[in-house]
């Protein structure tokens, strides 16, 4: 590695991005997990390809569905990660074990240190969630270090919860997005990469970048 590389890669400050996927047993149906774990994929191939001359995007994916929630992929650089085991849809919406996972992490600062930019994190549900949740909701979006975030949500058909999931989005630029279908979904994902890329991009990678979400019929943002 050169000199100036070696200075690049150790100047590059973390940009965390933290996945909250819902992998219960309704997002089996109409080819939704299956869009999910290609929207993850796609999602990761291109943060794997950004510069990292001003950010390093770090990735981690925590599921909640059965009967609770795990963290798949620990907050990872994206050009170190080989793979994401695929998301399997079963049981129950767990909502609040995802929400203490990620609270946990944020607030580490030996996870995320100081120097970290803000983080993006990004909920995908299709139902309501089933566990003892709000404490953990409150906690997340009022914490010292998770008030800080940049979150997206997508509430994925018409059962979801759609007055949660807009109280959990809270950049004024990118409201609550509604996805009726698997393609909307990709859509989504689509949009969110390429937020986070131009956010990693910029000369101030702490402002947000808004969605811009592709139109239905634009073949032109196909994977």
């Amino acid at each position: 590695m050169s000199e100036l590389k070696k200075f690049q890669v150790q100047n590059a400050r973390p940009l965390p991005v933290i996945v909250l996927a819902d992998t219960s047993g309704s997002m089996s149906v109409d080819g939704k997990i299956e869009a999910l774990n290609r929207g993850l994929k796609d999602m990761v191939a291109s943060f794997a390809s950004e510069s990292r001359l001003r950010a390093e995007i770090e990735i981690s994916v925590i599921a909640f569905g059965g009967d609770s929630a795990e963290m798949i992929l620990p907050l990872t650089p994206a050009h170190q990660i080989g793979g994401i085991a695929q998301l399997e849809a079963t049981g129950m919406t767990p909502l609040g074990g995802a929400l203490k996972i990620a609270n946990e992490l944020i607030e580490d600062k030996e996870s995320i240190p100081s120097r970290a930019y803000k983080p993006v994190v990004i909920l995908v549900s299709d139902g309501y969630p089933n566990d003892d949740w709000q404490g953990p909701f409150q906690r997340f979006v009022n914490g010292e270090r998770t008030a800080k975030a940049t979150r997206f949500a997508m509430a994925i058909g018409s059962d979801a919860d759609e007055s949660m999931l807009g109280d959990f989005a809270n950049d004024p630029e990118a409201p609550l997005f509604r996805a009726e279908n698997a393609r909307d979904i990709h859509r989504f994902f689509r949009a969110v990469t390429m937020s986070v890329s131009a956010r990693s991009q910029s000369a101030k990678p702490n402002q947000s970048v808004p969605l811009q979400i592709p139109a239905a019929d634009d073949e032109d943002w196909e994977f």
